[in-house]
């Protein structure tokens, strides 16, 4: 296969890789404090090629990696007094099946024994790692620095963190990040409102227009490798005319 249909060729499996991610961001346009994924790209050249007069013609597309952008997205009202979000960087942190795990999605319930969950079951955690125990069925309320009370008494205050370089993050399923980089979280101070839902910061319309743009270069890609083989083809029936 020649270079520029070598490169054509890395360019589709680029853009699929990009369909990808994109795919997994509109599926969680409705998902509470989702962050989207971005794609980086970069290129890639083939030893063989390193000596070539034109060493560019080697270069293949690829996505090297993914990034999340963890941009604030809108507060929506809900007037779920179980409803939290988080204006200012920072994670809730709740009790995952296999430790810790951190969220933006603040659409949390009481559960029948009365304790703060996620939609999950995941136990919302206090600061120094208990879980907020309610002691009635009388509404609690959230102040802006994450403590709860209820009945007037004070329950405990949520436990908000953030990280060094939260880019290190590692996206588990739905809302949720792992620390699998092992950072040292430290104390966040976002605001905490009640009866509100951050949403994703999945941009709709942006998506849909990048679909199509993605869509559009894949086609022009696979007309390139189509006619590069077309191309290949014809040399070759040429040199056997030729040698006949």
């Amino acid at each position: 296969m020649d270079p520029l249909t070598t490169a054509a060729a890395s360019g589709l499996q680029a853009r699929l890789d990009a369909l990808d991610i994109l795919a997994n961001n509109l599926a969680n346009t409705s998902t509470s404090g989702f962050k989207a994924d971005r794609e980086f790209y970069s290129t890639y050249l083939a030893p063989e090629l390193s000596n070539s007069i034109d060493p560019s013609v080697g270069e293949a597309p690829v996505v090297e990696r993914q990034w999340t952008d963890f941009s604030q997205s809108t507060l929506v009202t809900t007037g779920n007094p179980t409803d939290l979000a988080l204006s200012g960087p920072g994670f809730f942190v709740v009790n995952g099946p296999n430790g810790p795990l951190y969220t933006r999605n603040g659409s949390f319930q009481i559960s029948p024994q009365g304790v703060l969950v996620t939609a999950e079951g995941y136990a919302v955690r206090l600061a120094g790692g208990g879980t907020l125990q309610t002691a009635s069925a009388s509404p609690i309320q959230v102040l802006p620095d994450g403590r709860v009370l209820q009945d007037g008494n004070l329950l405990g205050q949520l436990e908000l963190v953030d990280f060094a370089n939260a880019g290190q993050l590692a996206k588990a399923a739905g809302a949720y990040f792992q620390n699998l980089s092992q950072q040292t979280p430290a104390p966040a101070t976002p605001v905490v409102y009640q009866g509100k839902l951050e949403s994703s910061n999945t941009g709709p319309a942006e998506a849909a227009a990048r679909m199509v743009t993605l869509l559009r270069n894949f086609e022009m890609l696979q007309r390139a490798v189509k006619i590069g083989g077309e191309m290949e083809r014809e040399a070759v029936e040429e040199v056997a005319r030729v040698a006949s």
